[in-house]
């Protein structure tokens, strides 16, 4: 029997972020992608050595998009238009390995912006002036 070569972990440098309709560059840091289960606790009377604990709800927190300030509008513009729930497309975001093929996606359902913040701006400074989206959504799943 062979032994399979164990699988190398991808560097977390080259995301892409896809919104349908909208041209909104490259950003240089993702947050946001998990899942977890609320878990209630029941403590039955009879059994004092453990608490029973059941699995809740499902949350996604939101997706947190970051970069540097550019000429390009399209953040704000999808900002706006999604006060339709009809404009609230699937976003999905892309690892990709060093020969820019993709490793894995995430799809995330029902996606809307919910919160946009530009860049501190100090005469003095000389820092890359950045923004910041915030999105919500459904869920994910990871696909191919």
């Amino acid at each position: 029997m062979t032994a399979t070569p164990a699988p190398h972990p991808v560097g977390e440098i080259a995301f892409t972020v896809e919104i349908p309709g909208f041209t909104i560059g490259r950003f240089s840091e993702c947050t946001g992608l998990a899942v977890e289960y609320e878990v209630f606790e029941y403590q039955e009377g009879g059994q004092n050595d453990f608490v029973h604990r059941l699995r809740g709800r499902v949350r996604y927190p939101n997706v947190v998009l970051k970069r540097g300030l550019t000429e390009e509008q399209g953040l704000l513009e999808w900002f706006a238009r999604t006060q339709d729930v009809a404009e609230r497309p699937t976003v999905v975001v892309t690892l990709r390995a060093p020969d820019a093929r993709a490793v894995r996606r995430w799809a995330c359902t029902g996606a809307f912006p919910v919160k946009w913040t530009g860049p501190s701006l100090n005469a003095g400074s000389n820092g890359v002036a950045t923004e910041q989206l915030e999105i919500a959504h459904r869920g994910f799943l990871p696909t191919r």
